[in-house]
């Protein structure tokens, strides 16, 4: 297990390496922003309930969920039900959801548009590369009227599942990451919310094109099978859903929404 971390640090995957914890200890893996940030606010919150918090964050999407399985981290909070459900089944990881925590809505950015239905035929569209997330986005432009997907397509749809597609765009498909990255070189760019926010772009204000508020992308707290009823891990779950939570997502404007 040592050898996994020590090959994700040197990658520049992992900035510290604190191992999995005991009893009254609670290591977490995480994406920085929201995650990372609303994990040190209540560090306090657990350490108050005799629970003390090490924070684990990483770059990537893939990751949190390998630390998990691996048991080097007690839990992670950074993904989606449907991204979960995928990992598990493609990686045959022994990891399970306990508890959603909030909604990071999907949206549309353009330099170039000021309304995307607009975009010019061949137009280029950067979407994340994973299957949950780059469904996700190709969901989002299909309720924009942009494309139309194959009726079983479902939430893992590629770029393969569009049955219609009249203004021919062309799709680029980049690491969750950089999708934000790419906005000033594609037509559109459809990002996940956590890596907007990371370079300074509010999902509400700066996009062309939000997810619906009925979103079923709901961001959860994942552990190991088994691990369910942890004291820490409910411990976790109660303060991340508590009412200081829910008024600190209130400085991200609506990019961020509680789901309890």
């Amino acid at each position: 297990m040592k050898k996994l971390f020590a090959c994700l640090a040197a990658v520049g995957v992992l900035a510290t390496v604190p191992f999995a914890a005991d009893a009254g200890k609670l290591t977490v893996a995480c994406t920085p922003v929201p995650h990372g940030d609303i994990l040190r606010h209540i560090t306090p919150d657990l350490k108050a309930r005799g629970v003390d918090l090490k924070i684990l964050e990483f770059s990537d999407y893939v990751s949190p969920n390998v630390a998990l399985d691996a048991g080097e981290v007690d839990a992670n909070y950074y993904q989606h039900g449907p991204f979960l459900n995928n990992a598990v089944k493609n990686r045959g990881l022994k990891i399970v959801g306990v508890a959603p925590i909030h909604i990071l809505p999907m949206a549309a950015y353009s330099d170039k548009l000021q309304d995307i239905r607009k975009v010019r035929k061949g137009g280029k569209v950067a979407i994340p590369n994973d299957p949950s997330n780059g469904g996700r986005a190709l969901l989002l432009l299909q309720s924009a009227g942009l494309i139309k997907l194959k009726p079983d397509a479902g939430v893992t749809a590629s770029p393969l599942d569009i049955a219609s597609n009249p203004k021919r765009l062309r799709f680029v498909e980049v690491e969750a990451a950089q999708v934000p990255r790419t906005i000033p070189d594609v037509d559109i760019a459809v990002a996940n919310s956590n890596y907007a926010i990371a370079v300074g772009l509010n999902p509400v204000k700066d996009s062309k094109f939000l997810e619906s508020s009925d979103s079923p992308y709901a961001v959860l707290v994942a552990t190991r099978k088994g691990n369910e009823n942890n004291p820490d891990v409910k411990a976790l779950v109660d303060v991340l859903r508590s009412q200081k939570v829910k008024d600190y997502m209130k400085r991200y404007e609506g990019s961020v929404i509680p789901v309890f």
